[in-house]
């Protein structure tokens, strides 16, 4: 089994960073750190001009949080930190000054759909369904409902968190706004995320930094909002119905 890790690489102006877990991707927090982090200081790196967000695997982009580390939450406090491992990676990836491509190459749920709709460009394969599966174990997806509501609308944001047993396939989420274009395969998605990655190269850095200024405006409160929304989920995750629902998954 391999270990979970993140990685960049940087080349040609292009940082690729990967994160990976052996448990379909799921993020616990410390890989959360990381990714934040990472994430954060190729937005100070000159040498980079953009940015790709991929995963390790094939059919999972990102399973979301870490059930794991969800079933071993006993207080508040703990609640809170877990989840403010996504709130800090959806801020770090707000905040940074370059554009993030998303290659969503399998499922996403959960969390993972946060990260994908935090990317500033996404492309998928057909096999990229979406599931907000929070509500199934009685919490809900506060901390990743403003970035998801961001690009999906109210509508398709609320229709996919009410329905958290369905994925909802790929043409779905293109056509609702989450990904801008979708392909029959991963070594289609991938040729494709390259060429895309190196014409953003040819831009202007600066055009590119203010366009990113412009299509954020309005969430400058996500530090304290996506804050806020970790202390409920901190609080719910402790609740007995979550509590008995979680103990299956053990």
């Amino acid at each position: 089994m391999t270990a979970p890790y993140v990685t960049e690489n940087i080349k040609n102006g292009i940082s690729t960073i990967e994160f990976f877990h052996p448990a379909h991707n799921s993020l616990p927090g410390d890989i959360l750190a990381k990714l934040a982090q990472t994430i954060t200081e190729a937005g100070e790196n000159e040498a980079v001009k953009v940015i790709v967000l991929k995963s390790g695997g094939d059919r999972t982009f990102c399973a979301g949080a870490s059930f794991k580390e969800l079933i071993n939450i006993n207080d508040a406090e703990t609640g809170k930190v877990f989840f403010s491992g996504f709130a800090n990676v959806i801020n770090a990836m707000r905040k940074c000054p370059k554009f993030i491509i998303g290659r969503i190459q399998g499922k996403t749920v959960g969390g993972g759909v946060g990260v994908a709709s935090a990317t500033d460009y996404c492309m998928a394969t057909k096999f990229a369904a979406i599931k907000l599966s929070e509500l199934n174990i009685g919490i809900g997806p506060f901390v990743v409902g403003p970035a998801v509501e961001r690009k999906l609308g109210l509508s398709g944001m609320s229709q996919i968190a009410i329905d958290a047993n369905s994925f909802y396939d790929a043409e779905w989420a293109r056509q609702k706004g989450l990904y801008a274009k979708v392909y029959d395969s991963t070594e289609e998605l991938d040729v494709a995320v390259q060429e895309f990655a190196e014409n953003l190269c040819n831009y202007n850095p600066e055009a590119m930094k203010e366009m990113k200024k412009i299509m954020w405006s309005g969430t400058e409160n996500w530090d304290e909002l996506l804050a806020e929304r970790a202390v409920i989920s901190g609080r719910l995750v402790l609740s007995e119905f979550t509590k008995e629902t979680l103990k299956r998954f053990k």
